[in-house]
């Protein structure tokens, strides 16, 4: 038998030469899953014939346990020799000329099927892809890079297999019965041509979904921002502002978007691509990708913005780096202009990053030409990327959304309308921060250092450490057409100026803003070194004895189990010992042996930066802790009590916190951790139905239940600091910013007095936060002269405190505040 007229002969010795320069990745990474012990046969159809493609499907289809390609189809009294075919061929001497004439094979297939109604066959879409560079040739070396072989036949085959042989990946589509296309009716070679251009249309889309949109050089999008019309008003207003010639403004604007723009190269992709292999390799002890098959369900053609939280200037190259290998382009990274420095910055731009400044405050021109920007770049259809909170969160909480980019792409979609717009939220999980001693020296009140390539030098020797695992985690896809028809219905009825702001845009923004960083938190992937903050900073001196520490951790973790945040989540195992191991190879815990058993302990200053950690995870156990609140002064409380308790808190919880529950959801909830905690032995409840029981005090479940309640009891002692400060200064007598500059104060004094070691107990965003909400919820206002005032409905709120902080803790805020 012969194939493209070489006998298996020729074809076993080339597969054998090829070996060492042809490496496979598979996408979907579950295809192995997928598709075998199918009963069926199956018809693997590619898109272009050639010899090189035929062996990349033969190694992938190995490596994944799938039936060969080589392998002959019997369908009733019809026999294929092979079993794949190429809708396109190509002809002449050189192979330029395409041939897109139908496939025999296909129209004997559709023949058999359409006169025995018993046979079936499955197609399944294949494309190769050499390299995944996205850009046209301008060079022979660009031909090596590029997936366009038209140009050159063989020769050009052999090129790509020595260049981008070891990076080539295999796109299986899903499998669909042939009889489907004759369904329809009418002559099987009718129903081919159908089959034809199903095809080629689903070869477009997994083009488009794994290299992108063509690249368009740097001067064609220059061009495209400065003929905009918006930046031609801009630059006659600049003209106006600054008494300059037309010629000088446009050159202010050239200027601005040369500072702004990527210029991507593929080239340069490669190449990082293996060296953060390397440095992934060195610094981590793995990097686990959570919930990635969501990417795959997003619609066809559709524009994509990853919109990850900030935790560490890895981001930026892990985010990339991972949807790189799962198959998908490289996503365009605004990064702020502070890394815009020497080399570093020339390095960003030619892996996506495009640089935007803190504010756009000074200079008229900037917004426009920013704006215009990031408008050409979506309507282009590349990927973006940005950080919803903005900047890097010392604290280790999500920030609140920064909107300013997220309206820009909103506004896009609504000038255009011509792709949906789907925003995937990411989680990143460290076990240990690059940067962490850094970020408390910062909330300790020091300046931030300015990044520079001496402070980048000075840090390579922390390149030296192991940093544990990292976790990275796909939240479920927010599609804007959909919240805009759920928030905002008729209005894709109404027209649009260009640059139009309709009344309903702010509260749009608003919405999808908290939904991205909902979806961020649902998604959190929970790791042993989260838990450990979370069990061991609830203690007075940070230290357990070991075989409690466990119970508690495996605790934890089955009662996220039995009560899920959210279907994105992700948790470890409830291995207490195997948790406590990965904390004793991190060095965050230090064991001291007793006859008694052991104790771990964190060291004073591994417990402050462990509290960045906790609170990564600590919105999956807010409400679960509050609802353990209720029982620390009550041995028995009724569930219409601990309701009401948990309601009259969680509005203020869910903002700090950005929990994904909304209030009307809350009793439900309540109930659902009630049962959970009573799964797990820590609560009973009473042959009525309406009374919950905690066990006595100093057992072993009551120290449990305390243990999970700590984890918010420092929240609600910062509340309660500020009821009290404003019930001891009376109604109408104290101003907000002075409210906030007492509260500060009066915290940092009860961190130093009682060991409060938490950076954020007296964060002042937080307390201005609090009495924002407050006078929202019209539980404060403000007179005629600034001042805040109330009514007896602050002091109830203070009598429920008294029933769940302890007394103890009540007095030392009262000490404080009385001096």
């Amino acid at each position: 038998m012969r194939y493209l007229g070489t006998d298996r002969t020729a074809l076993w010795l080339l597969r054998g030469l090829s070996r060492p320069f042809l490496r496979t990745t598979l996408m979907p990474r579950d295809v192995a899953d997928r598709l075998p012990g199918r009963k069926r046969p199956v018809l693997y159809v590619m898109e272009e014939r050639g010899l090189s493609n035929l062996l990349a499907l033969e190694k992938g289809c190995e490596a994944a346990g799938l039936r060969g390609p080589l392998r002959r189809i019997r369908l009733g009294s019809l026999t294929l020799r092979r079993s794949f075919l190429a809708i396109e061929r190509r002809s002449g001497v050189l192979r330029k000329r395409p041939d897109r004439r139908l496939p025999g094979e296909l129209r004997d297939l559709l023949t058999a099927l359409a006169d025995d109604e018993a046979l079936e066959l499955d197609v399944i879409p294949v494309a190769v892809f050499w390299g995944r560079a996205p850009q046209k040739e301008r060079s022979w070396l660009d031909l090596a890079f590029s997936e366009s072989w038209a140009l050159m036949g063989p020769m050009r085959r052999l090129l790509s297999i020595l260049f981008n042989g070891r990076a080539t990946l295999v796109r299986f589509g899903e499998p669909r019965p042939l009889r489907g296309w004759l369904e329809g009716g009418g002559e099987p070679s009718r129903s081919a041509r159908r089959l034809l251009r199903d095809l080629r249309h689903e070869f477009r889309q997994m083009r488009l979904d794994t290299l992108g949109p063509e690249l368009a050089t740097r001067r064609s999008v220059t061009q495209a921002v400065l003929r905009s019309r918006a930046v031609r008003q801009a630059v006659r207003q600049e003209m106006r502002e600054r008494h300059c010639s037309r010629r000088e403004a446009l050159l202010n604007a050239r200027r601005l978007v040369h500072e702004i723009a990527a210029d991507y190269s593929h080239a340069f992709i490669r190449l990082m691509d293996g060296l953060l292999t390397w440095l992934w390799t060195r610094l981590y002890d793995g990097v686990e990708v959570h919930n990635a098959s969501r990417l795959e369900g997003l619609p066809a053609g559709c524009e994509v913005v990853y919109m990850p939280c900030h935790r560490s200037h890895m981001d930026y190259l892990l985010l990339s780096w991972v949807i790189y290998h799962r198959g998908y382009p490289v996503p365009y990274v605004a990064a702020g202009i502070n890394l815009n420095l020497p080399v570093i910055g020339r390095f960003l731009r030619k892996g996506g990053g495009f640089f935007i400044r803190r504010s756009f405050r000074g200079n008229g021109l900037y917004p426009s030409v920013f704006t215009r920007y990031v408008d050409v770049m979506m309507s282009r259809g590349h990927p973006l990327e940005f950080f919803i909170e903005g900047g890097r969160s010392r604290s280790g909480r999500m920030l609140p959304p920064r909107t300013g980019m997220l309206a820009m792409t909103v506004r896009s979609f609504l000038r255009h309308q011509r792709r949906q717009v789907a925003y995937v939220p990411v989680y990143f999980g460290y076990e240990r921060v690059f940067e962490a001693r850094t970020y408390l020296d910062e909330l300790s009140g020091q300046a931030k250092r300015k990044e520079s390539i001496l402070g980048l030098l000075r840090s390579l020797p922390s390149l030296l450490g192991r940093f544990g695992r990292v976790q990275v985690s796909f939240g479920q896809p927010i599609l804007l057409g959909d919240l805009l028809n759920d928030r905002c219905p008729g209005w894709s009825q109404t027209p649009l100026d260009a640059d139009a702001r309709p009344p309903w845009f702010s509260v749009a923004v608003d919405e999808l803003a908290g939904a991205v960083v909902r979806g961020i938190n649902s998604a959190a992937a929970i790791t042993p070194v989260n838990l450990l903050g979370i069990v061991l900073l609830s203690t007075p001196r940070q230290a357990m004895v070991e075989a409690d520490l466990a119970r508690q951790l495996e605790i934890c973790v089955r009662l996220l189990d039995r009560h899920p945040y959210a279907e994105g989540a992700v948790l470890p195992a409830p291995d207490g010992p195997e948790m406590i191991r990965a904390g004793e190879r991190l060095g965050l815990l230090v064991r001291q042996s007793h006859p008694m058993g052991d104790v771990l302990r964190m060291p004073e200053d591994v417990a402050v930066l462990s509290t960045f950690y906790r609170n990564n995870a600590i919105h999956l156990f807010a409400l679960p802790s509050l609802v353990a609140c209720a029982f620390l002064n009550n041995v028995t409380m009724r569930g219409e009590d601990v309701q009401r308790l948990v309601a009259r808190v969680y509005p203020f919880i869910r903002q700090e916190l950005t929990l994904r529950w909304e209030e009307k959801q809350l009793e439900g909830e309540v109930e659902a951790i009630l049962l959970a905690l009573a799964g797990e032995g820590l609560l009973e409840r009473d042959p009525t139905g309406s009374v919950w029981r905690r066990s006595r005090t100093g057992s072993a479940e009551a120290v449990q239940l305390s243990l999970l309640a700590q984890t918010t009891v420092q929240t609600l002692e910062r509340y309660y600091l500020v009821i009290s400060m404003l019930l001891r200064a009376g109604s109408g007598r104290v101003a907000r910013d002075e409210l906030e500059q007492r509260c500060v104060a009066m915290a940092s004094r009860i961190a130093m007095l009682y060991g409060l070691e938490t950076p954020e107990f007296s964060d002042r965003n937080l307390f201005r936060d609090f009495i924002a909400l407050l006078l929202k919820r019209d539980v404060l206002s403000l007179d005629s002269g600034g001042k805040l005032t109330f009514d007896e409905g602050l002091a109830r709120a203070e009598v429920d405190a008294r029933m769940v902080l302890s007394e103890q803790i009540r007095n030392s805020v009262l000490q404080v505040t009385h001096t």
